[in-house]
């Protein structure tokens, strides 16, 4: 036996068509030989909340060991885990290959799995999870949706908080009124038929953040790929299903990954790439729908065929070089590495994209933001995200003379809002007004 492992670490597929995988006392058992290995190590003690609370869990125990925990302590363990897969990718010594053969954030999404099956979901949760149908209300009514779900709206906001439990102070993303998609059916951008990447076509896979939240993000995406010659068309057949895998509902993924998978790989097969504008869609589409689907060669294929936003642009750098007309970007970028960027395992594109820009200092926060998706919005996990994005923020507030970035826009927002506490606290320091995603830095400088 080895003591840790110097391979590089392998995933097994999710077993959930196995019966076994939803076997209450089996479940129970993985989870006490797991939590006993983590006992014993504790290399990930300042991750996210779970290990902490696991670590307190068997300290306060009568023995000081798991043998003295009850197994109705382990749901506050379960709950703090927000999928970002850092312990898998970054911290444990005892991934597969290695014959301990753990998976956390996979083991966390099986107690999960046995919850939903169960009914034990909150129904504001699952409701909070259904981004296309959500998007779909709040789009016609976005300056309406947009004033109630301010943090400042003294009437609305505490009853969201009674009703969907929703932290009233999380700052929450913004409806638009007129979708992505919506947009690039009026407006395709010309492309540039000088640059050396000409004769790329790549279909952007719109994701349901960008589509009904951020605009933004697609726009600038679709206008620099045109100025480095890439011909572009937009798709969003639906959400790729990572909120719903935060609640363990793995067959709802299962059937948005056939369903998106229908859609684009027609394209694939026309030559197009496929570029996910999110990295949490990237991850799905990538390496969780795989592990969710292994004996499904569609989804090999889409999976082979996907790359994330900035990966791509890097790769036109890097091949045939991008187009001419970049400017400075002024006063420097702080740019924040999203875990589900770094679960990628494609190194911090975002910020090698970044350093193309001319004569533009670039500074990289390599840590967790504390926000986790939808679970940093409710009202039992926002202070604890807070709390572990403090030391982003702390970092990002120092470094905030020019912008301030996220390749998770979600993570921008909570970001910003660590940054204003800790500038009410100190009585200095800079918070800009929003933390784009990196590609509507690179956007700008080009002049978009």
């Amino acid at each position: 036996m080895s003591e840790g492992s110097l391979e590089a670490p392998t995933r097994h597929p999710i077993d959930w068509n196995n019966p076994d995988f939803f076997d209450s006392e089996k479940l129970d058992r993985e989870l006490r030989r797991v939590f006993d290995i983590c006992h014993g190590c504790r290399r990930c003690f300042n991750l996210c909340d779970s290990f902490p609370k696991l670590f307190d869990l068997i300290d306060d125990s009568e023995t000081g060991e798991l043998d003295s925990v009850s197994s109705d302590g382990f749901k506050p363990v379960v709950d703090a885990c927000t999928l970002c897969d850092m312990c898998f990718m970054t911290k444990c010594p005892y991934v597969p290959p290695h014959e301990f053969n753990l998976d956390f954030p996979h083991l966390m999404l099986r107690y999960r799995a046995i919850e939903n099956r169960d009914g034990k979901i909150p129904f504001a949760q699952k409701e909070v999870s259904k981004t296309d149908r959500n998007g779909k209300l709040a789009a016609p009514v976005s300056s309406l949706a947009n004033w109630s779900t301010k943090t400042d709206n003294a009437l609305t906001r505490p009853v969201m908080q009674a009703v969907a439990g929703i932290d009233k102070n999380a700052v929450l993303p913004k409806f638009h009124g007129k979708t992505f998609t919506a947009r690039a059916r009026k407006n395709t951008p010309t492309v540039n038929a000088d640059a050396p990447g000409f004769g790329r076509k790549a279909v952007l896979y719109a994701t349901c953040f960008v589509n009904y939240n951020n605009p933004d993000i697609g726009e600038a995406a679709r206008n620099v790929l045109a100025k480095n010659g890439v011909e572009t068309e937009v798709v969003y057949p639906q959400c790729c299903g990572m909120p719903k895998l935060e609640h363990g509902d793995i067959a709802a993924v299962a059937k948005s990954a056939e369903a998106v998978a229908a859609e684009l790989l027609p394209w694939v097969d026309k030559g197009y790439d496929i570029i996910a504008l999110v990295p949490s869609c990237a991850l799905m589409l990538k390496f969780e729908w795989p592990l969710i689907l292994p004996e499904n060669d569609d989804i090999k294929r889409l999976s082979a065929a996907t790359r994330d936003i900035t990966e791509y642009v890097v790769d036109i750098a890097k091949n045939e070089g991008l187009a001419e007309g970049l400017a400075p970007a002024a006063g420097g970028v702080t740019v924040h590495l999203a875990c589900h960027a770094r679960a990628q395992n494609m190194g911090p594109k975002a910020a090698d994209m970044l350093r193309l820009l001319p004569d533009t200092d670039v500074s990289v926060v390599e840590r967790c933001s504390g926000h986790g998706g939808s679970w940093g919005m409710m009202t039992e996990n926002f202070e604890t995200g807070m709390k572990v994005g403090k030391p982003v923020a702390r970092e990002a507030l120092e470094k905030s003379a020019g912008t301030v970035v996220s390749e998770c826009p979600l993570a921008g927002l909570h970001i910003l809002q660590g940054m204003e506490r800790l500038k009410a606290e100190k009585g200095e320091g800079t918070v800009p007004a929003t933390a784009p995603h990196p590609i509507e830095v690179l956007a700008k400088a080009y002049g978009f």
